[in-house]
């Protein structure tokens, strides 16, 4: 097996640091400021919330609850479509999909509906080294083939270079040989290069903060997490954590009577992996056979552990560097992903298990109390540990809110000036957002309130 580090890489890093070093030069003119909050935005790709902060007791996700603990924690947050591309260029923009133009994969904003600013290339013009680890804008023609550099990157947008074997045959079946399938525990030595993406984008991001702590810049780091995105190819030890014995179906798994078709979404994603379609299940409502649906879902969760533990290094890190004083960290996913539920898979559809998203916000000395020296906020935690208990949240809101509103929020907690409200239309304005700004509820007594936003929905 090849090292997983390869020379290429090591150059692409060199290339990197250096890039890095010329923007600190640019990005010190621009902003003085050495108060600036820095910012952590952690994506993950069709998470729900199926997390033990969220009430979820089956899924064990200790780093992330850690998190949601010192965090402010949105019980009601939804994506504005369940597709990726759609969701992350709405999200990133602040403009709703109607906005955008883009409800798929193939076209670009800022050709076919406005030169919209993003959130990191405001953070970018205010001063900040803006950087993107991992899948952050969906790659490909919604992001113009480069994650939309150079308007929002200080420097090339870092992607490992396992991921290109995601879709290939890295999976080893019953019968010994290697097929493209849905279910994909694996041996991480086994695979090629040895490593998985997900922890060559922990590693780099952990890389980028070490060099970003001697910065005199802020920094606004945006990290983006395959897992769970179908495959679920994951280490196969994490399958351990969920026995398929302890595994439930849906509490809902049939289709509803009368259900229109246009609300159905018929998963082919999924049907298109070698173990699916061994199964010949019929188009367009299935059903799966009930104990592969027990192997989805124990996958899902098994997948969402092991997102768990790169998290949890991350964060870990973080504190290691001393950054956890000063650096706001915001968690969500692009959108949710059905597990039977209706009869459902995937995402695709506008039923709740496949837009709700999990959305917290942790703000040092606001949501929680400062570290105090040699204290960690975010110690690793195993979520192979029986012994480790439920995290509760720190701070909850149940008000229903949207994706949309992560710019003007992001953007008011770091004390930057918030993007004002947009005009309808809007398609002839660079910079504006359609979000609502969530700092009413924080309740802090030094940000001024929205002046656009209303009482409750």
């Amino acid at each position: 097996m090849p090292p997983p580090r390869t020379g290429r890489g090591l150059l692409w890093l060199g290339l990197v640091l250096s890039s890095v070093c010329v923007a600190l030069g640019s990005e010190t003119q621009a902003n003085s400021t050495t108060d600036a909050l820095n910012v952590l935005l952690i994506i993950v790709d069709d998470l729900r919330p199926s997390l033990g902060c969220y009430g979820d007791k089956l899924v064990r996700s200790p780093n992330i609850d850690q998190l949601a603990s010192h965090s402010l924690l949105f019980q009601n947050a939804f994506a504005q479509q369940a597709v990726c591309a759609p969701s992350r260029v709405s999200f990133l923009t602040g403009r709703r999909p109607d906005t955008t133009r883009l409800y798929d994969f193939n076209s670009y904003w800022r050709v076919h509906a406005g030169n919209f600013s993003t959130i990191p290339q405001y953070f970018k013009e205010n001063g900040y080294v803006t950087m993107s680890v991992g899948k952050v804008f969906h790659p490909g023609i919604s992001s113009n083939h480069t994650d939309d550099s150079p308007y929002s990157w200080s420097f090339p947008p870092y992607h490992p270079s396992s991921e290109k074997y995601e879709n290939t045959k890295t999976c080893r079946g019953p019968d010994g040989e290697l097929h493209a399938n849905l279910l994909c525990p694996v041996d991480v030595l086994d695979v090629p290069e040895g490593t998985l993406p997900d922890k060559q984008s922990t590693e780099q991001a952990i890389r980028l903060l070490e060099k970003m702590k001697t910065s005199a810049s802020p920094f606004f780091l945006a990290v983006g997490y395959h897992k769970p995105h179908i495959p679920f190819r994951y280490p196969k030890e994490f399958q351990k954590l969920y026995p398929l014995e302890n595994i439930t179906l849906a509490p809902d798994p049939e289709v509803p009577d009368g259900l229109p078709p246009v609300a159905y979404n018929p998963w082919m994603d999924i049907r298109q992996r070698e173990d699916v379609q061994a199964l010949n299940i019929s188009v367009p409502y299935g059903p799966i056979p009930v104990d592969f649906q027990r192997k989805i879902r124990q996958s899902y969760f098994a997948s969402v552990s092991y997102l768990d533990t790169q998290v949890g290094r991350l964060l870990s890190a973080l504190d290691d560097l001393q950054l956890a004083n000063s650096t706001i960290i915001a968690f969500t996913s692009d959108h949710g992903w059905a597990l039977g539920e209706h009869g459902e898979w995937a995402k695709y559809s506008n039923f709740d298990v496949a837009t709700h998203v999990p959305l917290m916000f942790y703000v040092p000395g606001r949501t929680a109390s400062l570290p105090e020296a040699g204290e960690k906020l975010f110690p690793y935690l195993d979520p192979f540990d029986s012994a480790s208990q439920l995290m509760e949240p720190g701070r909850q809101s149940m008000d229903l809110v949207e994706l949309v509103s992560l710019f003007p929020t992001l953007a008011g907690l770091a004390g930057l000036q918030v993007p004002p409200r947009c005009p309808v239309p809007s398609f002839h304005v660079e910079l504006c957002r359609e979000g609502k700004n969530l700092l009413k509820h924080f309740r802090f007594r030094d940000l001024e309130e929205d002046p656009y936003l209303p009482g409750k929905p």
